[in-house]
């Protein structure tokens, strides 16, 4: 790509972030939307607002080839908010690609398997953080995100501020849950986050200003449930069951 159209790319795609972002979108979506823009750029070594609507065909047609359909939908949604509002440009041509309804019903851990799962995780911290996941139903970006000022240990809720959609909501704190939060908080005495990074050493921790990370958190997680043979794909968290938390072998 010239210099020139990379620069004209460039201004456009600093635009389509900035426009995302006014428009209240999520991080995770402006990161989906922003790499649609990213892929089919380096696609055809060039600035998207040069592609006619033969190419734009080819392209997600080489895409379903090589791409999941989940892939393929946020791609469409992504380049269709870059047409609509960056290049302000008609954007009829993304309704030829319509990705098929499948409904799929998630697995659900039974109570032994999810006293299992918590029982072999060996990490306090994770350990802690599969019993609040699992007991009050949470997504793993809401449990990851938790603050000290969200739990109410005197009414016993919970407020999720960051749930899908941004939707906020107060959620039952089950008692178990609530002394085992107490018990990992007591440990890194962090001042903002529940499960902040743990990265280095207590005194890091205690300063830390992130949460712990969603793709090493995810792998923990993927690991004991390989340890527990538990052959269930992507295993759901909305479930409502209070399980013992087992203590030993803390970190």
């Amino acid at each position: 790509m010239e210099q020139k159209e990379e620069q004209r790319f460039q201004e456009l795609y600093e635009r389509h972030l900035q426009l995302l972002k006014l428009q209240g979108k999520s991080n995770k979506t402006i990161d989906a939307y922003s790499r649609a823009v990213r892929r089919i750029r380096q696609h055809f070594d060039c600035c998207p607002d040069t592609l006619t609507h033969e190419q734009l065909q080819d392209y997600f047609s080489a895409l379903v080839d090589s791409h999941s359909w989940s892939t393929v939908k946020l791609d469409r949604l992504g380049l269709m908010f870059y047409w609509r509002f960056v290049l302000k440009r008609n954007w009829d041509w993304v309704n030829m690609i319509k990705p098929p309804k499948i409904q799929t019903i998630p697995d659900i851990l039974s109570p032994a398997e999810i006293e299992l799962l918590i029982g072999k995780t060996r990490k306090l911290r994770y350990r802690v953080f599969l019993l609040t996941t699992y007991s009050m139903g949470l997504r793993l970006s809401e449990a990851l995100s938790l603050e000290v000022g969200d739990i109410d240990g005197a009414a016993q809720q919970v407020h999720i501020r960051h749930g899908k959609g941004h939707k906020a909501r107060l959620v039952p704190l089950p008692d178990l849950t609530l002394r085992a939060l107490r018990e990992l908080w007591c440990r890194h005495r962090n001042p903002r986050f529940i499960f902040p990074n743990a990265n280095g050493s207590l005194h890091t921790v205690r300063r830390t200003t992130t949460h712990m990370d969603a793709g090493g958190t995810q792998m923990a997680m993927k690991r004991v449930v390989e340890e527990c043979g538990i052959k269930k794909k992507y295993p759901s968290t909305r479930c409502a069951t209070v399980l013992p938390l087992i203590c030993s072998n803390a970190d």
